[in-house]
C-alpha cells in the first residue's frame, strides 16, 4: 500500500500547487512566453539565412544570443535582488515585448540582418534578469513544501516548449513570413506580461549596495561568494552544470547520430532533442516524492546515471524509434539532477541573495553548454562515433560515482542538523504564529534562529525603535510597556514560555509598539524578521494568531488595525 499512498501524495501536492491563484499566474506567464520564445529561435535562423544564404551568419546570430546571455547572467541577479521582483518581471516582458515588435518590423521590410541580431541579442540580455527573478520568486509564492512540484512544473513546460515552440514556429513559416512569427512572440511576452502583473505576493527589495558602499562588481560578488560558500549548493549545482556539458555535447552529437548511425537526416537532431523534452514531462511528475526523500546522494548518482549511460547504448542502436525511446530516459534523468540543484539553491541561499546566486548558475549552465558543444567536434575527429559514444555514456556516470562519499557525507550532515535542530522546531511549532507554515519553513527558521541567554533587566525591544528581529521566549520572564498614544508609560503585564514578541513591527512595518524587558534570567530565540516574514508569506495568520496581535496592538494604538494575514501588500519599490 505504500506506493499507492505515495502517489496520491503526490497528486495532492500538485494539485495543491495549481490551487495556489499567484503561482497559476506565474505558471501560465512562463509557460505562453517559452513557447513563444522557441518559436521565435526557429523564425531567427530562417530569418537570418534566407537574408545572408550564410551559415556562417547563422552560427554568428545563435551566438551572439548566447554569449550575451552568459554574460549577463550574473548582473540579471543583481538587478532581481535589488528591485521588486514580480514589477521587474512585468517590465522586462514589456521590454521583451517592444524588442520583438521592432524585431518584427526590421523581418519586415527587410532591414538589416546586424540590426535583427542586435535586437535578438537585447532580448536574451533582459531574460537574464527575468530567470532568476521568477526562480528567487518562486518560495514565497508557493511555500517551500511546494518548490520541488513548482521546479517540476516550471522543467516540464520548458521541456513541452521545446517541442511545441519550434513545432509551431514550423507550421506558421509554411504560410507566413518569419516577420510574423516574431510578431506573435511579442504578442506572448505581452499576455505574460499581463498575467504576472495580477501576481499578489511581493519581494521585499534588498539594499545589496551596503549603504552605497559596494559597486556593482562587489554586489555581484555576494551571489558567487554565496554560491562557494554552501557545500551541498555547490555540490548539487555543480551536478547540474555537469548535466547542462552532456546536453551541449547532445546538440552536436545529435547531428552525427541521426546521420551516420540511424539514417535519418536532419529531420533525426529535432526528434532526439525532442525526445529529452518528453523524458523530462514524464518524469516531472514524481519529482516531488523524489525530492522529499531525505538521502539525496543516491537519487542524483542514479540520475545522472540514467541521463547518460543510454548514450552508450546508441552504439548498438540503428533503429530511430529505440534511439527515441533512449533518449526519453535520458530525459527523465537529468530532470531529477536539475531540479533538485535548483530546489536546493532556492531552500539553503539566503533570500536576499538567492536571485545573484541564480545569475551565477545559469552563467555557468551556459558555459557548460557552450563548452560541450565546442569540445564535442574535436573528441569526434580524434577517437570516432562509436568510441565517443562509449566515453559520454560511462564517464560521467563514473566520475558522479567517485563524488558518491561526498554526497552521502552531505546526507549524513544534513540528518545529523535536522537531529539538532528538532527542539526548536517542537518549540516554534507549538507557538500558534506558526500554525500554518510547513515543516520545511520551521527548519529553516530553527536553522536561522541564534539562542542568546540574557540577564535580568535588559531592554530586548524599545519602544519607537525600528523593527528588527522576532522573539521567542523558551526560559524566563519579560515585561511589557509601552505609552502608546496616550504617551504615558504604563505596564502591558508579562509573558512566559513559550512565548512570543516582535510580530507586529515587522509584519505592520512599522516602528516597535511596546518596550519588552526581562524580569529575570531568560533564554529566547532570536529570528531575523526577513526571514520569520518570509515564513509567513504563503499562509495568512491563523485567527487565534491573528486576534492576540490586534488584542496587543489595541493596547498601545487603540485606534489602529491589523492588516497582516488579511492581504499582501505591495512592498516599496526602494
Amino acid at each position: 500500500m505504500g506506493a499507492p499512498d505515495e502517489a496520491g501524495k503526490a497528486k495532492v501536492g500538485y494539485r495543491a500547487l495549481f490551487q495556489n491563484r499567484d503561482y497559476r499566474l506565474l505558471f501560465s506567464g512562463l509557460a505562453i512566453s517559452m513557447s513563444g520564445s522557441w518559436a521565435y529561435n526557429v523564425a531567427l535562423v530562417v530569418f537570418v539565412f534566407n537574408a545572408t544564404h550564410s551559415p556562417g551568419w547563422v552560427a554568428a546570430a545563435s551566438m551572439t544570443r548566447f554569449l550575451c546571455a552568459l554574460v549577463a547572467s550574473p548582473f540579471g541577479g543583481l538587478i532581481a535582488d535589488r528591485m521588486e521582483r514580480v514589477r521587474l518581471m512585468v517590465t522586462l516582458d514589456t521590454v521583451a515585448l517592444i524588442l520583438q515588435v521592432a524585431l518584427a518590423v526590421v523581418a519586415a521590410f527587410n532591414g538589416a540582418v546586424v540590426l535583427a541580431i542586435i535586437l535578438a541579442a537585447l532580448t536574451s540580455v533582459t531574460g537574464s534578469s527575468y530567470d532568476p527573478a521568477a526562480r528567487a520568486a518562486t518560495p514565497a509564492i508557493v511555500g517551500e513544501e511546494h518548490l520541488a512540484a513548482a521546479n517540476s512544473a516550471q522543467s516540464a513546460v520548458e521541456n513541452l516548449s521545446v517541442i511545441v515552440g519550434p513545432a509551431i514556429a514550423g507550421a506558421l513559416l509554411i504560410f507566413s513570413p518569419p516577420a510574423a512569427v516574431f510578431a506573435i512572440n511579442a504578442a506572448t511576452f505581452g499576455l505574460s506580461a499581463l498575467l504576472v502583473s495580477r501576481v499578489r505576493a511581493r519581494s521585499r527589495p534588498a539594499d545589496i549596495t551596503q549603504g552605497g558602499a559596494a559597486g556593482p562588481i562587489k554586489q555581484m560578488a555576494g551571489g558567487f561568494a554565496a554560491f562557494f560558500e554552501s557545500p551541498t549548493v555547490m555540490l548539487l549545482a555543480g551536478f547540474s552544470i555537469i548535466a547542462s556539458f552532456v546536453y551541449g555535447t547532445d546538440t552536436v552529437l545529435f547531428v552525427v547520430i541521426s546521420r551516420d548511425q540511424l539514417g535519418t537526416g536532419s529531420a533525426g537532431y529535432g526528434y532526439l532533442l525532442a525526445a529529452l523534452g518528453v523524458g523530462g514531462i514524464v518524469m516531472a511528475g514524481f519529482m516531488n516524492r523524489i525530492a522529499a526523500a531525505r538521502r539525496l546522494g543516491a537519487i542524483i548518482v542514479i540520475g545522472m546515471a540514467v541521463f547518460c549511460l543510454p548514450t552508450a547504448l546508441l552504439t548498438t542502436v540503428h533503429s530511430p524509434w529505440i534511439a527515441f525511446l533512449l533518449e526519453v530516459v535520458r530525459g527523465a534523468g537529468t530532470i531529477v539532477v536539475d531540479v533538485l540543484a535548483i530546489t536546493a539553491l532556492q531552500r539553503l541561499v539566503r533570500p536576499d541573495v538567492v536571485a545573484r546566486v541564480f545569475g551565477v548558475f545559469f552563467a555557468f549552465v551556459l558555459a557548460a553548454i557552450s563548452l560541450g558543444a565546442l569540445l564535442m567536434p574535436i573528441l569526434l575527429g580524434v577517437v570516432g562515433l562509436r568510441t565517443t559514444l562509449l566515453i559520454m555514456g560511462f564517464a560521467i556516470p563514473a566520475l558522479s560515482a567517485v563524488a558518491y562519499p561526498w554526497l552521502r557525507a552531505l546526507d549524513a550532515r544534513a540528518l545529523g542538523d535536522v537531529s539538532a535542530i528538532e527542539p526548536r522546531i517542537a518549540t516554534l511549532q507549538a507557538l500558534d504564529i506558526f500554525t500554518g507554515a510547513t515543516r520545511a519553513a520551521l527548519e529553516r527558521l530553527a536553522r536561522s534562529a541564534v539562542e542568546e541567554a540574557v540577564d535580568a533587566g535588559m531592554v530586548l525591544i524599545r519602544e519607537g525603535a525600528a523593527a528588527d528581529d522576532f522573539f521567542v521566549l523558551t526560559e524566563g520572564r519579560v515585561d511589557v510597556s509601552a505609552a502608546g498614544e496616550g504617551g504615558v508609560e504604563r505596564a502591558l503585564g508579562e509573558l512566559v514560555p513559550p512565548d512570543y514578541f516582535g510580530e507586529i513591527g515587522l509584519l505592520e512595518r512599522r516602528p516597535r509598539t511596546a518596550t519588552v524587558t526581562t524580569a529575570s534570567p531568560c533564554t529566547i530565540l532570536r529570528i531575523n524578521g526577513n526571514d520569520f516574514v518570509d515564513s509567513l508569506t504563503v499562509s495568512n495568520l491563523s485567527p487565534r494568531a491573528l486576534g492576540g496581535a490586534q488584542v496587543r496592538l489595541a493596547r498601545t494604538h487603540p485606534t489602529a488595525t491589523v492588516t497582516f494575514g488579511q492581504s499582501t501588500p505591495e512592498a516599496p519599490a526602494g
